[in-house]
């Protein structure tokens, strides 16, 4: 992935390309990857078309990866991380949303709804992460108002950052090293208060089965990545020795652990369809999933071109998908615990790699904390 963000900023500062293909030629068409035939155009941001949310989230990634690598490959983890500040740089020198540069090629499919100010402050907090540096303390200090740090507080995902954000920099309040940050601090225990069960608020529900649940589609990316979340801050609390006051109850450590587990759990099989929403994983799981190479036949069963239409009768078919695309997470259930396990369902049968990535982080975590 990062070997991909490099070529995709080869440029920078005069571009960055940020998308390939035409979203309306390629949901128009359902089709194996071997035929597709529809445009393979690239779009890029550039000074003249700035994508502030792009960029400045693809610093933020740059950055994180660069910590990943930076014991076992240390040439590598300083080429990301360079990058990366060239990357953030670009973002916030030449500002603006990238659906306002390339509206016609990004929406309504990938429209930045919520604007690019908080990637600004996310590549900034993984920047100080990665570099320690004081420029980017500062910056985050001096640009928490502007950028609108105390916006929509309980939302993760790939559009909003904000409560990512929050939680990150809190790391840094609850070690004590931090008091100009306090306000994150106070955001990120705002979250974990509006994430727990019992505590009425209108953006996050439960379902009867005990899965978090907010409106739209694809909850599921809401499940592992607000969990993911409260896993990051319980490890916080628990240096820190510290509890988060919710009103009358008093979050502790092991309560968010336990909450973020037991979404695991549902989605992994414990909810009340017995139903794991990992494809392959368990005896019951989506046999009809919303995925063009999984519910279409394979090159080697079917050598033939299946055309841009022709693959419309595999999309309508009551049958399972022939391939099983192990380890992919569905958008799942709605907010009665019910999934209709049928292709046109997109919200709830189409896996995404923004469902997939947080859950990453609570199986590498749970697998190793028993």
């Amino acid at each position: 992935a990062t070997d991909y963000l490099l070529k995709a900023t080869a440029e920078v500062p005069e571009k960055m390309y940020v998308q390939v293909g035409d979203p309306y030629s390629d949901h128009n068409c359902w089709e194996r990857p071997e035929d597709m035939d529809t445009l393979r155009t690239a779009y890029a941001i550039d000074r003249a078309h700035p994508g502030s949310d792009v960029a400045g989230e693809t610093a933020a990634a740059l950055a994180a990866a660069s910590i990943v690598f930076r014991k076992r490959d240390p040439g590598y983890s300083s080429r990301l991380l360079n990058r990366a500040i060239k990357v953030f740089e670009f973002a916030d020198n030449y500002r603006g949303a990238y659906s306002s540069s390339l509206t016609k090629a990004v929406c309504p499919f990938y429209c930045d709804v919520n604007g690019y100010q908080d990637e600004l402050l996310w590549g900034a907090a993984w920047l100080h992460k990665a570099t320690r540096r004081r420029e980017y303390r500062e910056y985050i200090v001096r640009n928490e108002v502007i950028l609108r740090a105390g916006d929509t507080i309980n939302e993760f995902g790939w559009d909003n950052k904000h409560a990512g954000i929050n939680v990150l920099i809190s790391k840094e309040v609850l070690m004590g090293r931090a008091n100009d940050l306090r306000n994150f601090n106070i955001n990120a225990e705002g979250f974990i208060c509006s994430i727990l069960p019992g505590v009425a608020h209108p953006n996050v529900q439960y379902s009867p089965g005990g899965l978090i649940f907010k409106a739209g589609g694809s909850n599921m990316q809401h499940v592992t990545s607000l969990s993911f979340l409260l896993l990051a801050y319980s490890n916080y609390l628990s240096h820190a020795n510290h509890q988060v006051p919710c009103g009358g109850v008093s979050a502790s450590p092991a309560l968010l652990k336990q909450l973020a587990k037991r979404q695991v759990d549902y989605i992994l099989g414990d909810n009340p369809l017995g139903m794991s929403y990992m494809v392959g994983y368990g005896p019951r799981y989506p046999q009809r999933i919303h995925h063009r190479a999984s519910s279409l036949p394979s090159v080697r069963t079917h050598p033939a071109h299946i055309g841009c239409k022709a693959g419309s009768r595999y999309f309508m078919s009551p049958n399972p998908n022939p391939n099983v695309l192990v380890g992919a997470v569905v958008g799942g259930p709605n907010v009665s615990d019910a999934f209709p396990d049928s292709r046109p369902f997109f919200q709830e049968s189409e896996p995404t790699t923004y469902i997939n990535a947080p859950l990453v982080g609570l199986l590498a975590y749970f697998s190793t904390h028993h």
